[in-house]
């Protein structure tokens, strides 16, 4: 099947590239307002490359006119433009698969509903850490344990990024959703995937660089502290000189899943074009919750708060006011 792809100089791309090489599919174009996309080289070399939409759509458009029109669009841009290019897609007529966080908002899933059922034509969005073999043996555990059984969950989540964050659309809060939405969104889908869906969603603390929390689900308890400022690692991260630190920690025991992410997007496409993926409305409690999240007041130390969350608040690096996130 003949794939297009928005967003290719991105980050999450070359995973995209990746996944449509490796299911026996065929890019047959793409677009991009950046010209570094020599990555297509490796597995597409003739595919056709833009860098103005409108010379895209063009191509796109006469593209389904022809014998051979395309049937799958991929989209790996900016948080902010991913409704935008899913109703491109539904409405060229091609079936479309979104990176991670699918919307900002839930409205606008029932908007993408509404245009799928008009159009005919299937949206998807990647949830791969479903598809990660401890997280699905996880699930299978936590499903057979006793119905009143809850657990205690400790998230944490500390991912270092430089000064060219704030600077990019991922340090303004209107454009990638803020921390909880940029960084942290496919781990609210997991949890609320495994321990069942949300009872209450507390805020401790939002700044520019972190957030922190209380999450009760139907079966977890759960305490997070995600953020993107390196002061926040612990000192067994800093000593080993680690950018990023994941931990996950469920009645006190480190739940190990650091490994197994190289394959994912490939296998996500695999359920996708099986007719098995997540389809858009499986991202709405995720979506709802970093939704919360976002428009929140924090209530401060008070509760039961993560550990971190005591670290004491910097000053944005370039003399901002502080921003929710």
């Amino acid at each position: 099947m003949n794939f297009a792809l928005i967003g290719a100089a991105g980050y999450i791309a070359p995973r995209h590239i990746k996944a449509i090489a490796d299911t026996g599919n065929n890019l047959m174009v793409a677009y991009d307002k950046s010209d570094s996309v020599g990555r297509l080289d490796s597995s597409f070399p003739d595919c056709s490359f833009y860098t103005e939409n409108e010379q895209f759509d063009r191509y796109c458009s006469k593209q389904m006119r022809k014998q051979n029109p395309l049937h799958w669009l991929s989209i790996c841009t900016p948080n902010y433009t991913h409704d935008a290019f899913i109703r491109y897609g539904l409405r060229l007529g091609v079936n479309v698969i979104c990176e991670k966080p699918l919307v900002l908002n839930p409205y606008n899933i029932d908007n993408l509903l509404e245009l799928e059922n008009e159009t005919g034509c299937e949206a998807y969005t990647i949830l791969q850490l479903r598809l990660h073999d401890s997280i699905v043996a996880l699930k299978k555990k936590v499903d057979s344990a006793p119905k009143d059984k809850v657990y205690d969950v400790d998230l944490t989540y500390i991912t270092s990024r430089g000064k060219w964050y704030y600077s990019s659309w991922k340090g303004d809060v209107h454009k990638s959703g803020g921390i909880a939405t940029n960084i942290g969104v496919h781990f609210y889908d997991m949890l609320q995937w495994v321990f069942g869906p949300v009872r209450q969603n507390i805020v401790h603390v939002m700044s520019f660089d972190r957030v922190a929390g209380y999450l009760e689900l139907e079966k977890a308890r759960v305490r997070y502290f995600l953020s993107i400022n390196a002061q926040c690692l612990p000192n067994e991260a800093v000593v080993g000189e680690k950018r990023t630190y994941r931990t996950l920690k469920i009645d006190g025991e480190e739940f190990e899943f650091s490994t197994g992410f190289t394959e994912l997007h490939t296998r996500s496409y695999e359920k996708i074009l099986a007719g098995e993926g997540f389809r858009i409305s499986e991202a709405r409690n995720s979506i709802q919750i970093v939704s919360q999240i976002r428009q929140s007041t924090p209530i401060g130390l008070k509760g039961d708060y993560h550990p971190l969350a005591k670290l004491p608040l910097l000053q944005h690096p370039f003399g901002w006011s502080d921003i929710k996130c």
